[in-house]
């Protein structure tokens, strides 16, 4: 069984997203345990303050070293991990073949900065891999975590009803994930296409890949030169 804990100042945030419907039926199932500390709880401060200025001029609060290493070192008596991730906006970017990759480890442990980030020494001696969703810039890493956890529990054996689903998504073959349809076939005069309904299941499975490789030529052009389509 997999294990994800996440060290956040902010837990209400992570709360909802991974208490719901896959995420939540998941852990129910026993395939994933999820862990949301609270950093202030590793705080020696009267206030339970996990933040203070950064050396050196300039506006923003860092949040500090002691705590966050209190709370890796004392998860870490518990269990080893395979990664300590920090979501960071300057981190490698998250794509599908790295929740493929994390989905086959057992133990991970993310870190979520806040504020300007956390104190550099925090990276450079505990964290063994940096995360990003995107070239922009969030509140906190909470919402990263969330997505990183999402797409990487999703992945695990047993979690979704029908697991060749999770193996048709997009970008699992290089290509953006073909049109779908459902119920009704006619809609307003708007139709499903017909080779959708002719049973004919090799047809379908090329009409299929025919229409991934177009979107992904209209939408997603930089994915066939990476895959030199």
């Amino acid at each position: 069984m997999m294990r994800i804990d996440i060290i956040t100042v902010l837990p209400e945030l992570l709360e909802s997203p991974l208490g719901h419907s896959i995420m939540q039926r998941a852990q129910d199932k026993g395939l994933v345990e999820i862990g949301i500390h609270n950093l202030r709880d590793y705080s020696v401060k009267k206030h339970k303050n996990v933040d203070d200025y950064a050396y050196g001029p300039g506006a923003g609060m860092v949040l500090q070293i002691e705590p966050i290493v209190r709370c890796i070192e004392a998860l870490e008596t518990e269990r080893k991990y395979d990664e300590i991730i920090y979501m960071s906006p300057d981190g490698e970017r998250f794509q599908q073949a790295m929740a493929n990759e994390l989905a086959l480890k057992g133990n991970l442990l993310i870190l979520c900065g806040h504020y300007k980030g956390v104190d550099e020494r925090v990276r450079e001696h505990f964290v063994t891999k940096e995360i990003s969703l995107g070239d922009y810039v969030l509140s906190g890493g909470e919402l990263g975590a969330a997505v990183v956890t999402d797409a990487v529990v999703r992945l695990l054996p047993g979690v979704l009803s029908d697991e060749t689903s999770a193996l048709t998504d997009s970008f699992q073959d290089g290509l953006v994930a073909p049109p779908v349809y459902s119920r009704p076939s006619e809609f307003r005069g708007m139709k499903v296409p017909d080779i959708l309904l002719s049973g004919h299941e090799a047809k379908i499975e090329k009409w299929r890949f025919e229409q991934s490789l177009e979107r992904t030529k209209l939408r997603r052009p930089e994915l066939l030169k990476s895959n030199k389509r």
